[in-house]
């Protein structure tokens, strides 16, 4: 049983840049409501229990609610209650601009650029503006190709020049080749809710097991290049994949992947990075690089 409390109605017609740049700079201010953020607007659910966002973020009833209230009162979300319990609704328009504001909220000078009704001269502006800079240790990326994880040591002994795909390989026959490749057990299947594709914690990178979440876009996509538009109904798959409560970050296509994919990719490893307060790496597995693990692990892909 869902009941409404009073809420605030986002109006897009008002100023979307201001709505926008209030929402980036409301999260930017913590981490913890960054985190929560992004736990309420991850995946196609539209109305999220407090207790759901626990399980997503770590945070205890006390913390969600705190900063769950910051964000409904401030209109980013509506506030509720389902069969008694406190829960958050998605604003349609924080949904749709959802990226950007990520984006701002990751980026001071990003932000401190986006016109607005109080700065619409930012980008041009002669004023000085003060950069500060977080430190490094804050924010600990790396990106990754397929010749740096541990687990695709075979990859040394096969051809650097392949062939590219005459036809999609199955998805199925991609996961199951990375599920046999890393040892992880069980049976891997597809559901609506998921945030990944497949979730081991047996890859090994830098001498290490490590936590790792991957996406695999498959046959059912003949473009020729894949972009973030491609990546879900909605265009979050992205986003939905880095809320796993993984390290390693990989996403794979049987064709090209354009650059925009992997820009999106390196803003949400420096969120989750800097929200769980520590390393993260990603990367892309492009056509070539599919073919050479599969020339690589020819027993595997069948």
């Amino acid at each position: 049983m869902i009941g409404s409390l009073p809420s605030n109605v986002t109006d897009v017609r008002s100023n979307p840049n201001d709505q926008i740049a209030h929402a980036a700079t409301l999260i930017r201010r913590s981490k913890r409501r960054l985190k929560v953020f992004l736990a309420i607007y991850s995946g196609k659910q539209k109305v999220k229990k407090v207790s759901e966002i626990m399980r997503a973020t770590g945070l205890n009833r006390v913390e969600v609610l705190h900063d769950g209230r910051s964000l409904a009162d401030n209109g980013i979300i509506s506030q509720m209650k389902v069969d008694g319990e406190t829960a958050y609704e998605k604003d349609r328009f924080y949904a749709h601009k959802r990226g950007k504001i990520i984006s701002l909220a990751s980026n001071k000078k990003k932000l401190d650029r986006f016109p607005t009704k109080i700065n619409p001269g930012a980008s041009a502006s002669k004023a000085k503006v003060e950069v500060i800079r977080l430190p490094r240790s804050l924010v600990r990326i790396e990106r990754i190709t397929i010749d740096d994880v541990d687990s695709f040591s075979r990859l040394k002994h096969s051809s650097n020049v392949v062939n590219r795909f005459a036809k999609p390989p199955a998805e199925r026959m991609i996961k199951r080749g990375f599920q046999k490749i890393t040892g992880e057990p069980g049976k891997s299947t597809d559901w609506g809710g998921e945030r990944s594709d497949l979730f081991t914690t047996r890859m090994w990178i830098g001498g290490r097991r490590r936590h790792t979440a991957i996406a695999f876009k498959g046959k059912g996509l003949k473009i020729k290049r894949l972009t973030p538009r491609h990546m879900g109904k909605n265009g979050d798959q992205i986003q939905s994949l880095f809320t796993t409560p993984a390290e390693v970050f990989l996403l794979q296509y049987w064709r090209q992947i354009d650059q925009t994919v992997i820009e999106q990719m390196e803003v949400f490893a420096k969120v989750k990075s800097l929200s769980d307060g520590r390393k993260v790496y990603f990367g892309i597995i492009d056509g070539d690089d599919s073919a050479r693990l599969i020339q690589a692990y020819p027993k595997f892909f069948r």
